[in-house]
């Protein structure tokens, strides 16, 4: 059985690495957003024709990467969402909730200084792990039944 898990949430950090080399020797596929964080902002106009209004540029884009998330989400046995420490990721936290309103099993990874902040996203998770090997660890105890 072939878990597909989608890794959504911060790109500046290399903890989608972490968790797909962690996760290696494990039958599991994985998906997620654009990372290339220019690629993902400009796709819209790049393909449909340039805006002068920053707000229709920014809405173009992100109705294309709409449909690249909502097929991840749909389609993954699992969604992981990581909040990074830097920058408030509003796109990660609408990707929790349409993860938990399709009833995906969700696992949110964020340090500990946004537990009150998250409060509401992380009652919606199965797990709250603040390390991406706790994810692997997740992953092969799903899949194998043995623990670390």
């Amino acid at each position: 059985m072939t878990l597909k898990v989608y890794l959504s949430g911060e790109i500046h950090t290399d903890w989608r690495e972490q968790i797909i080399e962690g996760a290696s020797s494990l039958d599991v596929s994985f998906d997620g957003p654009v990372t290339d964080h220019s690629a993902s902002d400009d796709c819209g106009v790049a393909i449909l024709g340039q805006e002068d209004n920053k707000f229709w540029h920014d809405h173009k884009g992100a109705q294309i990467n709409a449909i690249r998330t909502r097929r991840g989400i749909s389609q993954a046995d699992v969604v992981v969402v990581r909040f990074g420490e830097k920058y408030r990721q509003w796109n990660a936290a609408f990707d929790a909730g349409a993860a938990a309103a399709l009833g995906k099993s969700l696992i949110v990874l964020h340090g500990p200084e946004h537990q009150h902040a998250l409060k509401e996203i992380d009652a919606a998770a199965l797990a709250v792990a603040e390390r991406p090997e706790q994810v692997v660890q997740i992953l092969r105890y799903v899949l194998t039944g043995k623990l670390p």
